[in-house]
């Protein structure tokens, strides 16, 4: 359950700089306060953050090409950051744990996303994961 939380901060905090232009350590300093997390999840949720960031042209591309070229900009905010994380923990972190991903990620959709945010997510994610 804490890496589900780690993984739930680190979309919260992409959200974030997604529709605010955040900074993220603050963003993650500041969101760590209100839910305390285990050292090694903290590690692992920055890690996923940095990844994203740092690789976000990549999964943007990546995320456009399997949702049948339709635009990363034009996917709800909710469902863009939250398959952000799960491509970079899938294409550029853990390939091996790709299903643990994704099926985290359609869970963290039940919770923040509306009614189709867990179908879509999980669409897009098998065929990021298929075509690795």
């Amino acid at each position: 359950m804490s890496r589900r939380k780690a993984r739930e901060i680190a979309f919260k905090i992409l959200f974030q700089v997604d529709q605010i232009n955040a900074d993220p350590q603050t963003a993650f300093d500041l969101l760590l306060a209100e839910t305390p997390l285990q050292e090694k999840d903290q590690l692992f949720s920055w890690e996923l953050i940095r990844n994203t960031l740092q690789h976000l042209d990549e999964i943007d591309a990546l995320l456009s090409k399997h949702s049948d070229y339709w635009l990363i900009k034009h996917f709800p905010a909710v469902d863009r950051s939250i398959m952000r994380v799960a491509s970079c923990e899938i294409v550029f972190m853990n390939p091996a744990q790709a299903v643990v991903a994704i099926d985290e990620a359609i869970e963290i959709a039940k919770r923040y996303g509306d009614e189709s945010s867990a179908g879509f997510i999980n669409a897009v994610l098998d065929k990021v994961f298929g075509g690795l």
